[in-house]
């Protein structure tokens, strides 16, 4: 039991009530009653407790529900990595417009598009698996002597693409997302033999990116599918390192569902593959670290830091690989340093809020002024270090400078921290700067 475990690590470390209640921020009354068994424990106060005793996870992984999915060390298989398979209800996508003249994105089974000659426009829904012919589809139009004009133009869009991401709603980026991917698409299909591979990758690089704004949107269903669609696309271009980041992206999403043994199982069997890029492999071993965060597995979060910060470090610039800093490389190119903002990350995880705080003081301090959904995503967690250590003040403060981007940006898993914090301040609900604001909070989350 919890409360029996809490008491004896305690006891063990020679700390009183007091002194633990100070330590973790948390009253001497309510850590009593967590003794006595009177009050269940959160996740929150277990990672705290578990710094503070040096309990290494022991007290975060007795909360209920702490750890679902495989049990630690389970390796999935590509079959198992994979989602449930695309059926015919969600392969194609069709631009649609209402009477009003608004236009918006929606799926078509495969059946009925064929019957409505839609696929001889956007070319099939490339599920998972396909092969080059699947990711094409149809009948070649008359080939082009030269797509590389288009090509750079399209690298150009990518770029616009993600900067726009970064300040806008991702339900108004989803769509464009989604037009330049199967507009790619056909340029492959009359492209010339030389540069169709090129073409199918950049595709795919937009169908990964369509993904990531599925997630942002709060579509976990269609993240999966877009990242699916994006292996499948690579695939056909002669590109199979995105398989592997792949496992990144479902990692992503295990992790926001705290299912951290499923994480580190993913992010670990990406970093297998020895033909993988050295930057791919670093992405997986920044989210290992993350899922062992989870686990309040400190020394493992550690070791797959300082792994990932070597492999980040001896990534190459080849275009169009994952690797260097243009519009197609995989991951954020946002973050100067993904390491130090993904290390203060984990310390949040791990109950370490002090050294959290301190740290991400600094980190954020040094992202790009218009990369607002990236000051957005590591401000919270900054915002949430602050309250956890007792600063409840500056919390606020940092919080009400963010909301701003936060409504902007627009992000289900940004929303998924603020709810964290709100949760965290509401231990001080009687706090002058709690109670202005806690109303505003709320109506962010809310989305009004």
């Amino acid at each position: 039991m919890f409360s029996a475990e809490l008491r004896l690590r305690r006891q063990q470390a020679g700390m009183s009530l007091e002194a633990l209640a100070r330590k973790i921020h948390y009253s001497k009354s309510h850590l009593s009653k967590l003794e006595n068994g009177a009050k269940k424990p959160s996740r929150e106060l277990a990672r705290a407790c578990d710094a503070a005793l040096g309990a290494d996870g022991q007290l975060s992984r007795l909360i209920p529900g702490n750890n679902p999915g495989n049990a630690p060390g389970d390796t999935p298989s590509r079959a198992d990595d994979q989602a449930e398979p695309p059926t015919d209800d969600q392969e194609v996508w069709l631009m649609s417009m209402t009477p009003d003249g608004q236009t918006g994105f929606a799926g078509m089974d495969r059946r009925t598009a064929l019957s409505l000659g839609a696929l001889s426009v956007l070319g099939a829904g490339a599920g998972s698996g396909a092969g080059a012919g699947s990711a094409l589809g149809g009948t070649a139009p008359r080939a082009r002597t030269d797509t590389e004009p288009a090509l750079a133009s399209f690298r150009t869009q990518l770029g616009e693409l993600r900067t726009m991401g970064q300040h806008m709603a991702p339900t108004m980026v989803f769509p464009i997302a989604i037009a330049q991917t199967n507009a790619l698409r056909q340029l492959a299909r009359s492209a010339p033999p030389a540069q169709r591979g090129a073409a199918l990758r950049l595709a795919a690089r937009f169908a990964e990116y369509t993904g990531w704004m599925a997630q942002e949107s709060g579509s976990e269903q269609r993240a999966l599918w877009w990242t699916d669609t994006a292996v499948s696309l690579a695939e056909a271009g002669g590109d199979r390192e995105m398989g592997e980041y792949a496992l990144v992206r479902r990692a992503l999403v295990t992790m926001y569902a705290h299912d951290s043994p499923q994480t580190i199982a993913l992010a670990q069997h990406a970093q297998r593959a020895p033909e993988t890029s050295p930057r791919v492999r670093g992405l997986a071993a920044k989210r290992e670290a993350q899922g062992h965060a989870l686990a309040g597995d400190l020394l493992s979060c550690e070791r797959a830091l300082e792994r990932a910060r070597a492999l980040l470090a001896s990534g190459g610039a080849t275009p169009g690989s994952g690797r260097g800093h243009g519009p197609e490389v995989l991951g954020s190119r946002h973050v100067s340093d993904p390491v130090g903002v993904t290390r203060g990350w984990c310390l949040v995880d791990l109950g370490r809020a002090e050294e959290a705080a301190q740290l991400l003081d600094q980190e954020c301090a040094l992202l790009p002024a218009d990369a607002v959904r990236a000051r957005t995503r590591f401000g919270v967690r900054r915002a949430i270090a602050h309250a956890l250590s007792g600063e409840v003040d500056h919390s606020c403060a940092i919080t009400t400078e963010l909301l701003t981007g936060a409504s902007e940006v627009d992000s289900a898993t940004v929303r998924l921290d603020l709810r964290r914090l709100h949760q965290t301040l509401a231990r001080y609900h009687g706090h002058r700067s709690v109670r202005e604001l806690s109303p505003v909070l709320l109506a962010t989350l809310s989305g009004a």
